[in-house]
């Protein structure tokens, strides 16, 4: 337990008359014995302090920085093991044990007998990281999502949210190295998408997927093979970009900006060659993203789509009915491709092994486009294979022939599941 923090309720409390000289003693044993905000639970309960002076107390406390050092080296300490094994997350929820998620699955990260942290315990967690601002943020709106820099381990996307049981805190692993695309085993064309001056180019996938890595390593060699001006919106700012060949300006969403909408559109005045558009949530940002895409500039988004027809429903359908014909030509244009990319746990348990779709414009695309016939997009992947073009079932079944992952896995992602049921049949037996 911190001393200071010891000190400072002691104090406080005496100072206001809110406990006696011969309560002082009591206090002290309960401060010395209990987590911070479990101590002030205590003294409420046992009446040494009345619900509004601790109250009071939490108030005074959040305002002078949230959490006691020692709440805050505990969950550095959290970090900094998850950070040495591997691991992508690290949750800290009430009524569980701290947990990371290694190749996909969540385990305690103390082992099977781990300890179940408190409700009032992960709140104090989260406060001790919080600066007052944010703390206000959680307990005001229910939750904030924010890049955590831990000074001398890794910086983190990170989630604090206040649910039925308490406060939880989710931190995800950002890399403080942007890998190469060969590094990530990702196909030529898609250095080939990074050469245009305009169009489009979307990364779609699940959450947790790796789209960030991916545009993080496509931005990355436009920086290095270029001369121009590259300007990233995300929510929040994951990996930072060190100018090579460009100059690169990155704007964080609810910190340098209200909204990817506003950020997109005060972006097309600051004379972009590049946009990366973290997220295209909603009907403005799409729009904006299409225009400026015609408009003589390359415009990398992401979308949480499975397949490279959804990615183009997706797209489309957010438009009023009666603009749909003229976006359809608009995008049959300006589109020059879509990745879509899944992560799947390897056989040998041995990390996640890289599934892609990917689609490249053509007139024969661009024509299915305009005519609003995307359910017939795979037969055109499958003849475009000189192109590039390849569809997900194709990338499962090279990783399957490889032995890197399982049958049932392939069954359950694939799109075509009779292609690979007499597999996972066979695995069964």
């Amino acid at each position: 337990m911190s001393a200071a923090f010891n000190e400072y309720v002691l104090t406080t409390s005496l100072e206001q008359g809110w406990v006696t000289n011969e309560q002082a003693d009591q206090v002290r044993v309960v401060l010395a014995a209990n987590p911070a905000v479990a101590a002030l639970d205590l003294m409420e309960e046992q009446q040494l302090l009345p619900g509004e002076h601790v109250k009071t107390l939490r108030e005074l406390i959040a305002q002078a920085g949230g959490g006691t050092e020692q709440d805050s080296g505990v969950v550095r300490a959290y970090l900094e093991a998850a950070v040495q094994m591997g691991a992508s997350d690290l949750h800290l929820g009430p009524d569980a044990p701290a947990l990371v998620r290694i190749h996909g699955q969540l385990n305690p990260l103390e082992g099977a007998n781990a300890r179940v942290l408190s409700k009032v315990e992960t709140e104090q967690l989260a406060r001790s990281f919080l600066n007052p601002k944010q703390t206000a943020r959680v307990e005001e709106h229910g939750s904030i999502d924010f890049c955590y820099d831990a000074e001398g381990i890794c910086r983190f996307r990170t989630s604090v949210v206040r649910q039925r049981r308490g406060w939880e805190s989710v931190f995800r692993v950002i890399s403080s190295r942007i890998r190469t695309m060969d590094e990530l085993g990702l196909p030529p064309v898609l250095k080939t998408l990074t050469r245009y001056h305009n169009g489009l180019v979307l990364v779609t996938g699940a959450v947790g997927s790796g789209k960030s890595t991916t545009l993080a390593a496509m931005v990355d060699h436009i920086n290095k093979e270029r001369k121009d001006h590259i300007i990233t919106l995300e929510d929040p700012i994951e990996y930072v970009f060190t100018p090579a060949g460009c100059q690169v300006s990155q704007r964080e969403i609810g910190t340098n900006s209200q909204s990817f909408s506003s950020a997109l559109r005060a972006s097309l005045r600051e004379d972009p060659d590049v946009i990366m558009v973290g997220e295209m949530r909603d009907l403005e940002t799409i729009s904006l993203a299409i225009t400026a895409s015609e408009t003589g500039h390359l415009v990398l988004g992401t979308l949480h789509t499975s397949t490279a027809a959804r990615t183009l429903d997706r797209l489309l359908d957010v438009f009023p009915i009666d603009q749909q014909a003229q976006i359809r030509t608009m995008v049959s244009e300006s589109l020059r491709g879509i990745v879509c990319q899944q992560l799947i746990p390897r056989k040998d348990g041995h990390g996640r092994a890289l599934a892609l779709e990917v689609l490249v414009n053509n007139p024969a695309v661009g024509n299915l486009i305009r005519e609003a016939k995307t359910f017939m997009l795979p037969g055109v992947m499958q003849t475009g294979k000189k192109l590039g073009m390849r569809l997900m079932d194709d990338s499962l079944q090279e990783l399957l022939d490889q032995n890197m992952i399982t049958p049932e896995e392939a069954y359950r992602r694939a799109e075509n599941k009779k292609a690979f049921a007499a597999a996972f049949a066979g695995q069964l037996k």
